[in-house]
């Protein structure tokens, strides 16, 4: 979807779904622009095809219609990263060897059956627009865009370039951040934000590293110095609530009391763990490690929302 124009000096960024009509992900009616690339490696992630920052072919065995009908792949594959496999079926399929892979996408090209995709697209801040805006528009009496991630800190220069020719454009903008990156980036992309959304998943510096591969301290002092120097920007909290990780009570107390410190904060808001990316990890060629975890059930994450929201009535925060 690369521009017909010259692009040579723009900045590209890869992004791997534009999600158009969202209502969860600000006010009004959104697209979500998902940029490819984390630091994170939190257990529980949805969207593994968001961790890698450059493109990466997935591949559905469900989708395969076999080697025997097909086998156009195997054919095109010039560093022959795909080869047979014979699965627990009468069927012939393929296996890549993630290793040999170059993500080159010729095999996604012949694949009659789109078993074989491509995750993560390089687009420019022009490319982008015109996706948003290619259908009804209407969203943007009432909503706009928000850029998500992966996380977008790892492309700020895109996203930077993307939020500033959208306030051009009198298009309102929000973004979905866990804040770990660099200052610099980070208030670079605020100045053009109308909302953030922030993940805060626990206090504990030790457990934090556990289950997502970095410490905390880097996002918790990120967040404040979003409330010290953008103090009329609203601020959004998420906590994903995962089992065996931060589904206690105690867990967001310990939040709540950090975010007293947050003046600029709109809302707090709970999301309860789910393993529906867990089919991402197979095309991927990965293992989803939380695979025997049981996600809570609504009710629990309702009460516990409920009883967030009395402790933050209780501090006088909302």
């Amino acid at each position: 979807m690369a521009s017909s124009k010259d692009i040579s000096n723009q900045t590209l960024g890869c992004i791997f779904n534009i999600q158009k009509f969202s209502v969860h992900d600000g006010p009004g009616i959104r697209d979500v622009v998902f940029m490819k690339g984390c630091p994170l490696r939190c257990k529980w992630c949805s969207n593994p095809e968001s961790q890698n920052k450059l493109p990466e072919i997935g591949y559905n065995h469900n989708k395969c219609i076999g080697i025997d009908e097909c086998g156009y792949c195997l054919e095109v594959c010039s560093t022959k990263a795909i080869k047979t496999s014979t699965p627990d079926t009468s069927t012939p399929s393929i296996v890549i060897n993630r290793d040999l892979c170059d993500n080159c996408g010729k095999c996604v090209m012949v694949c009659p059956a789109k078993a074989v995709t491509i995750f993560g697209e390089m687009m420019s801040v022009e490319d982008v627009l015109r996706v948003v805006q290619e259908e009804n528009v209407s969203w943007r009496s009432s909503g706009g865009i928000t850029v998500s991630g992966g996380e977008l800190l790892l492309q700020s220069e895109f996203v930077h370039e993307l939020l500033k020719e959208c306030k051009k454009r009198g298009i309102d903008t929000a973004i979905e951040t866990s804040g770990y990156g660099c200052w610099n980036d980070l208030e670079k992309i605020c100045r053009y934000s109308n909302l953030i959304f922030y993940d805060i998943k626990c206090m504990d510096p030790d457990k934090h590293k556990k289950y997502t591969g970095v410490r905390n301290e880097l996002i918790l002092d990120n967040l404040e110095k979003i409330a010290a120097h953008f103090p009329q920007t609203p601020v959004i909290v998420r906590t994903p609530i995962i089992p065996e990780f931060n589904n206690s009570l105690e867990d967001i107390k310990a939040i709540i009391e950090f975010l007293t410190k947050i003046q600029n904060l709109k809302d707090y808001e709970l999301l309860g763990y789910h393993a529906f990316g867990e089919p991402k990890y197979r095309q991927l060629g990965r293992k989803y490690q939380l695979e025997q975890l049981t996600p809570p059930k609504k009710e629990y994450i309702s009460e516990l929302n409920q009883k967030a929201r009395a402790l933050l009535k209780e501090k006088g925060i909302l």
